[in-house]
């Protein structure tokens, strides 16, 4: 039986990850991820990955705060250092990693590159069919 890594997650998932860069203004972030029905971008420039921006960084950064999200640049909000990870993670240290550290973004890097971007749902949609998956299975043999 082999460990599933978050490669797989990226390949059923694909690579599409979506950013803005470092001086966009919070407030159009924010329209981008409604657009997109997503909870938060990578802040990247040229092609390196700065930070994350969340739906969580606007609401406790600026809303909270009385700030103006029109006038916030996202390079002043957003979450960094980033935490990464490569392809090859088991998908179980994933998570640890993620709740650890209270994270529900998790960039994947590979020879220092972004490869795409899982999410908790991701890693726990993941895990439960896994385990629908293996349920079935001792089912099915259990009942043979």
């Amino acid at each position: 039986m082999s460990v599933k890594t978050i490669a797989s997650i990226l390949k059923a998932k694909g690579p599409e990850v979506h950013s803005v860069g470092p001086d966009t203004t919070a407030y159009d972030a924010v329209a981008k991820m409604a657009a997109r029905d997503i909870a938060a971008v990578l802040v990247m420039e040229n092609g390196d990955l700065l930070g994350v921006f969340s739906a969580k960084d606007y609401g406790s950064r600026i809303a909270l705060q009385g700030r103006d999200g029109r006038e916030v640049a996202v390079r002043d909000v957003m979450t960094h250092p980033v935490v990464t990870v490569g392809p090859n993670v088991k998908i179980v240290d994933g998570m640890q990693i993620m709740a650890t550290k209270g994270l529900r973004h998790l960039p994947i890097m590979d020879d220092g590159k972004l490869i795409g971007l899982v999410t908790l749902a991701d890693l726990v949609r993941s895990t439960l069919a896994d385990q629908e998956f293996k349920i079935e299975q001792l089912m099915t043999y259990v009942g043979s």
